[in-house]
């Protein structure tokens, strides 16, 4: 005999799960955080006006920034007096003129001939000739030059003879060239040369030839 009710067949059973409340749970709590932070946000913003806006500006504060805003410059510039365009012209100075020290003023002593050996000459004052070079020429201290000639003051020229001592005066033979005088009495070639006042090397037979100090004297 057949059931009055048929029985289903192939029915699922129903499953029962919690993952759809856990989710909208989720949800409205993410809605509920949203709607709190832009309430905060709101609330800030309106306060920071608030306090904006409740500010007193102080009148004495816009006066003295309109004081500093006012600069020297727009202010008319004062008139200056007519004297300062008039200055008084500097007077020149005259240039201070460069005083040369004198030469200090030697006192000579007498020199004697026996004193400084050798052989005695004349030497006749030439232009241009000074203390120095006749002494330098003859191989002879200054002071030794002046003190052999202690009357003579100024050297003028072709009209002062000085009296010099000097090594020897040689007289040219055959073969006598100025190396080899020069070597004979132990001065150099040039310092012949210096004292003879000679530009080229060259001697005459019979020619005199001073010979100068191999030292200073």
């Amino acid at each position: 005999m057949e059931d009055e009710f048929p029985k289903k067949r192939n029915v699922r059973p129903t499953e029962k799960s919690n993952l759809p409340i856990i989710t909208l749970a989720v949800l409205v709590l993410l809605v509920l955080a949203m709607l709190y932070i832009g309430y905060e946000y709101i609330s800030d913003n309106s306060s920071d006006s608030e306090e904006l806006t409740s500010v007193v500006v102080d009148p004495t504060v816009e006066e003295a920034t309109t004081e500093e805003s006012v600069s020297p410059a727009d202010e008319a510039p004062a008139e200056t007096p007519a004297s300062t365009s008039e200055a008084p012209s500097p007077t020149p100075v005259a240039p201070k003129e460069d005083k040369k020290p004198e030469p200090e003023i030697k006192e000579k002593t007498n020199v004697s001939a026996s004193s400084v050996g050798g052989q005695s000459i004349t030497h006749k004052v030439k232009g241009g000739e000074t203390w120095s070079s006749i002494a330098s020429r003859y191989n002879l201290k200054l002071e030794t030059l002046q003190g052999l000639n202690p009357s003579v003051s100024d050297l003028k020229s072709d009209m002062t003879t000085l009296s010099v001592q000097v090594q020897a005066v040689h007289t040219v033979g055959p073969g006598d060239v100025l190396r080899v005088v020069a070597s004979k009495y132990g001065i150099t070639k040039e310092a012949l040369m210096k004292a003879n006042g000679k530009s080229k090397d060259f001697s005459e037979r019979g020619e005199k030839l001073i010979i100068p100090f191999s030292s200073r004297k």
